[in-house]
């Protein structure tokens, strides 16, 4: 072992699995595939330790090899989007629920106790829901990989232009250049509500929303709801617009099976989110869905319920919610 890499194996590496896990969220539109990339980064930076040379922040080193090995990831790799990018909304008919898609094909959440800054202010925590909602992840995906590098760096990670031209081995001109595409990109996109630091009566409303769900009041879920409230179901394609059709669409035979669930809340995506657990014929409650909601103005906005057959193995446990309840 060299002297270089004896010095590298005595720092520890895991203050940085946080900031770069949200780094490779933002870059890869997947929470598994960041917990990989994040891996992946860390086993090159300890089998080629002997290449750090000290000229560079341990931080920029690191990195340089995450973004390599999302760059990597991501080639002849299929763009992943939300359900609102693949068509237009459905009527509130299960028949429209169409065939299941890979997993590969979705933007999916990530668990805020895996990338939220610690010890942050409020302006941090509000920059940062902004930066981790299912939103924004999906519309850095329109971007080429470079460019989102470094609008991720600049933008949302507040790297000054040449560190990021560093780490990118480019020029400040060509990173302004990149910005000032991928800036454009965004604007053309659909906007989207801002999300608000959550207060009472936002908590109230979680709240009602609970009881409602869990009794399976629809005419009083829908109450909670915007108007043009809408809700997701990955890896379903189908997705719903307006408060109404959401009503009648959980009343449909298949999704009315969710009766009796129960849910335990838990946080994705900067938002509120919960595990849904359905009644298990054999015995207590099995995971079905990851539900992330959106609030604005003290209504929910959207609502995306990742099923959990996206990855069994991975969605629930990810979130620190267990794979059954008891009755």
């Amino acid at each position: 072992m060299s002297i270089r890499e004896a010095d590298l194996a005595q720092t520890d590496l895991e203050p940085f699995r946080r900031q770069l896990t949200g780094y490779c969220y933002r870059m890869l539109g997947s929470g598994f595939e960041a917990e990989d990339a994040v891996q992946e980064t860390m086993l090159r930076a300890w089998r080629h330790a002997d290449s750090f040379e000290g000229r560079s922040s341990l931080r920029s080193w690191l990195y340089r090899i995450a973004t390599n090995v999302c760059i990597d990831m991501q080639r002849n790799v299929q763009r992943r989007a939300r359900p609102m990018e693949m068509g237009p909304s459905s009527p509130p008919l299960e028949s429209h629920l169409g065939p299941l898609h890979s997993e590969a094909t979705w933007v999916t959440p990530i668990p805020d106790a895996g990338v939220a800054p610690e010890g942050a202010d409020p302006a941090e925590v509000v920059h940062y829901r902004e930066s981790i909602r299912l939103a924004f992840v999906t519309a850095l995906q329109h971007l080429p990989a470079r460019q989102r590098a470094a609008l991720i760096l600049c933008e949302v990670l507040r790297w000054q232009v040449s560190e990021a031209a560093e780490l990118l081995n480019t020029s400040v001109p060509a990173v302004n250049s990149a910005l000032q595409r991928a800036r454009g990109t965004l604007r053309s996109l659909p906007a989207e509500d801002h999300s608000e630091p959550l207060d009472d009566a936002d908590s109230e409303l979680l709240a009602r929303y609970v009881d409602a769900f869990e009794r399976y009041d629809i005419d009083r879920l829908v109450t909670l709801l915007r108007e043009d409230a809408v809700q997701s179901m990955p890896p379903f394609a189908m997705w719903l617009r307006g408060a109404a059709d959401i009503g009648r669409f959980m009343l449909e035979p298949g999704p009315s099976q969710c009766r009796g669930s129960r849910l335990l809340a838990t946080w994705a995506n900067g938002c509120p989110a919960f595990g849904q657990y359905k009644p298990d014929p054999q015995g207590g409650y099995s995971p079905w869905a990851l539900q992330v909601l959106e609030i604005s103005g003290g209504e929910i906005t959207g609502m995306q319920f990742f099923l959990d057959f996206l990855d069994p193995a991975r969605l629930f446990p990810a979130f620190g919610l267990p794979l059954h309840l008891d009755a």
